[in-house]
Formats: structure tokens, C-alpha cells, sequence
């Protein structure tokens, strides 16, 4: 008799979130085209909007797939409201430089 192995609770299957997914190919391939949106008015790179918008496009990727982690602080960090946080960080700091 063979034993088969069922498992108690069927793991949930995550559905593609379009919005953060979209948004995160953007940001991708816009930085990709055009480095220099993250430049500083002096020439060099700005850092922390840099890591915003990397943040944002990690985020976007992660809850656009449909993953969503276990730990209550990554799921913070990599949700869709995150996504759009980190977007809306480095439009403010790339403002305020401007």
C-alpha cells in the first residue's frame, strides 16, 4: 500500500496584482532607457532616490506576482501600498531637488 501525502491545508495560490506588476516593468524599463531620471542637479547619482524607486520596483514584483511572505514586516515591506510608497518618495525627493 503506498502512502500518499496530503497535506491539512491546500496552499493558497497568490493571483497576479496588475497595478504593482505594471508598475514595477515600469520603473525597470524606464530606469533602464534613462539612467539620468536619478541624477542629482549637480550631475551625480541621487542615492536616496535611487533606493526608493529600487524599493518600490522590488516591491512591485514581488506583490505583482502574487507572493506574499509569511513575515508580518516583509509583507509590510513588499506589499502594493509599498510599491507605490517608494514611488511617490523618490518623485518627492527628485522634487525637492529640482
Amino acid at each position: 500500500m503506498a502512502a500518499t501525502h496530503t497535506p491539512a491545508e491546500p496552499a493558497a495560490a497568490g493571483s497576479i496584482r496588475p497595478l504593482p506588476l505594471l508598475a514595477a516593468i515600469a520603473i525597470m524599463l524606464g530606469i533602464t532607457v534613462w539612467p539620468h531620471a536619478l541624477a542629482a542637479p549637480a550631475g551625480g547619482a541621487d542615492h536616496w532616490a535611487a533606493m526608493a524607486l529600487f524599493w518600490a520596483m522590488s516591491a512591485g514584483f514581488v506583490s505583482g506576482v502574487g507572493f506574499r511572505p509569511r513575515f508580518i514586516l516583509w509583507r509590510a515591506g513588499f506589499s502594493g501600498l509599498a510599491c507605490f510608497t517608494g514611488i511617490a518618495l523618490a518623485v518627492l525627493r527628485l522634487q525637492t531637488l529640482s
